[in-house]
């Protein structure tokens, strides 16, 4: 989890290769009025979401009965990882954390991304740290990819115990 330019996408699809499970991005399941509205410069709304996270935290569920599953989502707020954790309670939410300024230059480095640069803001004021009751951790991503895997993976196990 974590804004747009953390990383989700790189990590994840790295975390599942070692792990041998499927990889999923949560942007691929939003629908398309989302994307365009998102493309357009305007954030969603709750109401925009709820659907959308309904299929999420169905994605999950049946990654959990089928060996697993990384997904890369926002998941930027309580209500949110709570309305996935309704579906898939098991899940662990890895929130990929970053300075602003690395994170607002790799998402105006970025040319084919649907999300824009200008809405990374909103999503930093949208973002609700993890509470200590829920499932998952912080990893910071200004280290290569493979040493945040490396990181995950020893912190997943950890979480299992």
């Amino acid at each position: 989890m974590g804004v747009s330019a953390a990383g989700k996408s790189t990590v994840g699809i790295a975390l599942a290769d070692v792990l041998g499970v499927p990889f999923a991005d949560a942007d691929s399941l939003h629908p398309e009025s989302n994307r365009a509205k998102m493309a357009a410069g305007t954030p969603l709304t709750d109401e925009d979401r709820w659907p959308w996270l309904d299929v999420v935290g169905a994605r999950f569920a049946e990654g959990a009965a089928n060996g697993g599953l990384v997904m890369a989502c926002s998941a930027l707020r309580r209500v949110y990882r709570d309305r996935i954790r309704a579906a898939a309670p098991g899940v662990v939410f890895v929130h990929l954390h970053g300075s602003r300024e690395l994170l607002l230059t790799r998402a105006e480095a970025r040319t084919d991304h649907f999300m824009p640069a200008t809405l990374f803001d909103s999503q930093l004021a949208t973002l609700e740290e993890l509470d200590e009751d829920e499932a998952g951790f912080v990893v910071t991503v200004d280290r290569e990819p493979e040493v945040l895997v490396q990181e995950t993976i020893a912190r997943l196990a950890q979480v299992a115990r």
